[in-house]
């Protein structure tokens, strides 16, 4: 049986927004159970995932601080070798569309890519010792093993759960066409629990259909039901979340004492930003259509 080429594998690197509010073991489970899925179907190889927790702007109820969420984030992948944080997304002074970060981090792999090309393709020149006269010194010394195919910058893909993906339904909350944009040109990893609807939700939308064979279904046989909401309704309660979360993140909320009955106020009655957006967006353009 001829071996599988690793450089004929399509690199891929999952991209993880949310609020991360505060980061729990399921959210790390994620990248672990999607990294095992593109690797068990022998044509991908998992090179990086990124987690975007989203800045204060996005207005939700109970968000707390990008400082405090971002270094949450940071202690929970500080031993990991391939899950990361990325801090653009929570700096901005906006709230910022999904499909702006997928395009920054996408554009950041193009660059990066560029740079590596072009330090291969410049030589290196020890300084201080005399090159020996070569004959034909001028003709491109080929490099050993060296493959004709030029290798293809990594797929960023969307990494979320099943209730992001039913998300899409909720009016105002995605343009239409973003959503076709990243299940088009991205893709979507969507975790889903056996024996959820994620498969009818995908058949009944046309978009989603359409690019069907971009939308990666992970099924989650070892059913894990944290979820942020569940961790800090326990603390508001005075109740364990240990095992529930990394330990040097249960450490950090103990220190620095967050979530509270006041912390979960935070927010309330105000709009969430994409709403408040999409709305005023197609206000405008009902507008212009009179």
């Amino acid at each position: 049986m001829a071996m599988e080429d690793p450089d004929r594998k399509t690199e891929v690197v999952l991209l993880a927004c949310g609020s991360f509010n505060p980061i729990t073991n399921m959210h790390l489970r994620l990248f672990e159970l999607a990294k095992d899925y593109f690797h068990e179907t022998g044509k991908y190889k998992v090179i990086k995932g990124i987690i975007s927790p989203v800045g204060d702007a996005y207005k939700k109820k109970g968000l707390i601080s990008a400082n405090h969420r971002v270094t949450m984030a940071k202690l929970a992948t500080k031993n990991s070798d391939w899950v990361e944080v990325d801090d653009w997304e929570s700096c901005q002074s906006e709230w910022l569309e999904t499909l702006k970060v997928l395009r920054y981090h996408h554009q950041k792999l193009l660059s990066a890519d560029v740079t590596n090309s072009l330090q291969d393709a410049v030589p290196v020149t020890k300084l201080g010792r005399k090159r020996k006269q070569q004959p034909n010194r001028h003709e491109p010394i080929k490099k050993k093993n060296q493959s004709p195919v030029v290798k293809s910058v990594p797929q960023v893909k969307l990494l979320c759960g099943s209730d992001m993906l039913e998300s899409f339904g909720i009016p105002n909350l995605w343009k239409l066409e973003d959503i076709t944009e990243i299940v088009e040109k991205h893709g979507l990893v969507c975790i889903s629990r056996a024996g959820n609807n994620v498969q009818k939700f995908i058949y009944e939308s046309d978009i989603l259909w359409k690019h069907k064979n971009n939308i990666h279904l992970v099924e989650e046989w070892i059913t894990n039901d944290i979820s942020s909401t569940k961790i800090r309704r326990a603390l508001r309660r005075g109740q364990s979340i240990r095992y529930l979360v990394p330990d040097v993140v249960r450490a950090y909320i103990e220190k620095n004492e967050l979530y509270s009955p006041e912390s979960e106020d935070r927010n309330a009655g105000v709009v969430l930003a994409p709403l408040q957006k999409h709305a005023s967006d197609s206000k405008n353009s009902q507008a212009l259509n009179n």
